[in-house]
């Protein structure tokens, strides 16, 4: 997520009530998560074990709870609660603008579009041409939606990410300022839900298309030309590569990627990154060859000990 305008280290240090470390004047162009920061970004950090994997990532600002030694070219903001101060940021530089129209006046929506009934087009939305919306969608602040877009009643582009860090007294909820971004030709079900990312985007690319009861979560990118069938749950994070087809009651874990044209059968667990090109199934995941005949020799084991018994 990029601010409206570059601010300095201590701009934000003041917004934060924090301490710094780096001059005062350092810029700072926006905000991120660790596997989408680049130069310019903040970056949080709250626990040692990933102390070094975000002081040597590519955020040149890092929000952090123990004052470290600071890496060259670098800067940091030293926080008793780096969660909780980047949700402090994302309220500041993202807040949340109520509506109270159907279409919000500053969405675009492009020539040939059509609307059904019902439907909320929410702040700042951009909707290319000739798309069709239908009845009760709802389409949260900022998302970018291409053209040729068809999405079927019920669907619900960028809710919040499941995130959430456990307290005393309950679950805190990272809050959510990125953004959903549906690209030309995309095909979306019914009673879909997709999940805007924390800081970046979760994308759906070209040409894919979604059944309906299809869950994205947030920061997910999805290639260009994918199949994604009923009832399937995609986590956060997710890379799907080019014309990979997922059939029914998939689900995956989180910061995994699927290869291209890779074909995942119905009720598989993706539990880890797998090759694309190949056929895979069962839970945990394996080629659904190897899986197969693994079931077809667990039939046998009856015949088996009865011929042990004979002997």
């Amino acid at each position: 997520m990029k601010f409206p305008k570059i601010n300095t280290l201590q701009e934000i240090a003041a917004i934060l009530d924090c301490e710094f470390v780096g001059d005062a004047n350092f810029p700072v162009s926006g905000m991120n998560e660790i596997h989408v920061v680049e130069p310019g970004d903040i970056v949080f950090v709250d626990h040692p074990k990933y102390y070094d994997k975000a002081l040597n990532s590519a955020a040149t600002t890092i929000l952090i709870n123990k004052n470290v030694e600071c890496p060259e070219g670098k800067a940091l903001l030293i926080s008793d609660d780096p969660f909780r101060d980047f949700n402090v940021l994302t309220r500041h530089f993202k807040p949340f603008q109520f509506a109270n129209v159907a279409i919000s006046a500053s969405a675009k929506v492009g020539e040939g579009t059509t609307i059904q009934p019902n439907s909320f087009i929410g702040n700042h939305v951009v909707i290319g041409k000739n798309c069709l919306i239908h009845s009760n969608v709802s389409i949260y602040d900022h998302t970018v939606i291409g053209d040729n877009v068809i999405i079927h009643a019920g669907t619900i582009l960028g809710a919040d990410a499941f995130y959430y860090k456990k307290r005393p007294e309950g679950y805190d909820q990272l809050i959510s300022g990125g953004r959903v971004v549906i690209k030309d030709n995309v095909g979306i079900g019914a009673l879909c839900t997709i999940d805007k990312g924390v800081t970046g985007d979760t994308t759906i690319g070209e040409g894919t298309k979604l059944d309906n009861q299809v869950h994205v979560g947030h920061d997910t990118v999805i290639g260009k030309k994918c199949l994604i069938a009923s009832q399937t749950g995609i986590a956060g994070c997710v890379i799907i590569e080019d014309e990979v087809t997922i059939w029914g009651q998939v689900g995956t874990t989180s910061g995994i990627t699927i290869g291209e044209k890779a074909v995942i059968l119905g009720q598989t667990g993706v539990t880890k990154s797998v090759e694309g090109g190949k056929s895979y199934f069962g839970t945990p995941i394996e080629e659904s060859r190897e899986k197969l005949k693994q079931l077809a020799n667990v039939k046998k084991i009856p015949v088996i000990l009865e011929k042990l018994k004979s002997l």
